[in-house]
């Protein structure tokens, strides 16, 4: 597999066929970024108690811009959302994402199978975070086809708090009252930009089915976090990205198979290709690195802590992009959010 990797990502800078020129482009963009990174990007796990202050800066620099690629993905998920199934489209995305980063991987002498085989050393590792990913997807489609955005937006506050206590199970990690206290402030404000401002709809919030199956799929990507640090074995980050979205592409594919078999691939609109390739490099191959690079080099509560500014990029996105500004009570709870976070931040680590 890591053959054909490689020799697919040199393929790639010759001509490839016209269709398939986009994604050749940028696979062969992110390699140039990868090369002139290859140090900060190949390496994998540091001592718990001693990680360097400029790798927790790149940590919380990842998480930034994760938060930010999240954020245009919504824009570009409703340009496709029309024309495609969701599960079908996520399937595609991880499906490609595995192989873009295995081409990265490849073109970049990171090994991808273990030393005695083709799998690398207990796949079991990465078929359980796979799994973790692929049923917050599953549970997420399944919730909004009876829930409202809003309110699943406002159970997904509660990730980075899931997150921090299975910290505290998984790696003994200690959330101290600063910690908790920034992740509060931090949740309010997110709800206060999820909900625009609204007193009465905050407070009409009730919980009911959507919610509570989605709250399922919140607890496994919380737990996802702090089990990429648990078991990592000093893999390369990006052969553990490849293998984890391989995972959860094979989940996906197991939950979306009939809505694989009824798209007609080669017959959707152009939007679908060009939103689809945003959602296969940013989205997702990106994504997953970055949320795996800072796992590494920061605590769980800190990692998930960043999605809270997502309502935030999201205000910024559609403001520069003329679509309006919201309303100043708004943002003011965005403002919130980023005051807690920079708190959090600077909160000392145990």
């Amino acid at each position: 597999m890591w053959r054909f990797l490689r020799a697919w990502s040199t393929q790639a800078r010759q001509k490839p066929p016209k269709p398939f020129r986009p994604l050749a482009s940028a696979i062969i963009l992110l390699q140039v970024g990868c090369t002139n990174f290859k140090g900060a990007i190949i390496s994998s796990q540091f001592s718990a108690n001693d990680i360097p202050a400029r790798e927790k800066l790149r940590g919380h620099l990842a998480m930034i811009l994760f938060s930010m690629l999240i954020a245009a993905s919504f824009s570009f998920g409703a340009l496709a959302a029309p024309h495609i199934d969701p599960a079908a489209l996520s399937a595609a995305r991880f499906i490609l994402a595995a192989i873009v980063m295995g081409v990265i991987a490849g073109s970049l002498g990171v090994e991808l199978s273990g030393a005695k085989g083709v799998l690398p050393k207990a796949p079991w590792r990465f078929l359980l975070l796979g799994a973790l990913m692929g049923v917050y997807f599953v549970t997420m489609f399944e919730a909004l086809k009876i829930a409202s955005p809003v309110s699943t937006g406002a159970v997904f506050t509660l990730m980075p708090m899931i997150s921090a206590g299975l910290g505290v199970v998984f790696l003994s990690q200690r959330v101290s009252p600063r910690m908790l206290i920034s992740l509060v402030i931090a949740a309010c404000g997110a709800i206060w930009v999820i909900f625009r401002g609204d007193i009465n709809a905050i407070l009409a919030f009730n919980i009911g089915k959507g919610e509570l199956i989605f709250f399922v799929g919140v607890i496994a990507h919380g737990a996802y976090a702090p089990l990429v640090r648990k078991f990592n074995r000093g893999e390369p980050v990006l052969m553990f990205s490849f293998w984890t979205l391989l995972a959860c592409a094979i989940c996906l594919c197991i939950y979306g198979a009939w809505g694989i078999a009824d798209t007609q691939w080669l017959n959707l609109p152009p939007v679908v290709y060009w939103a689809g390739l945003y959602l296969t490099l940013f989205t997702t191959a990106l994504t997953f690195f970055l949320l795996q690079y800072s796992s590494l080099r920061l605590p769980a509560s800190k990692v998930m802590s960043y999605g809270y500014l997502t309502p935030s990029f999201i205000i910024l996105i559609e403001g520069f992009s003329g679509r309006g500004w919201v309303h100043p009570s708004v943002a003011l709870g965005a403002l919130v959010t980023v005051m807690g976070l920079i708190v959090l931040a600077f909160a000392r680590e145990s």
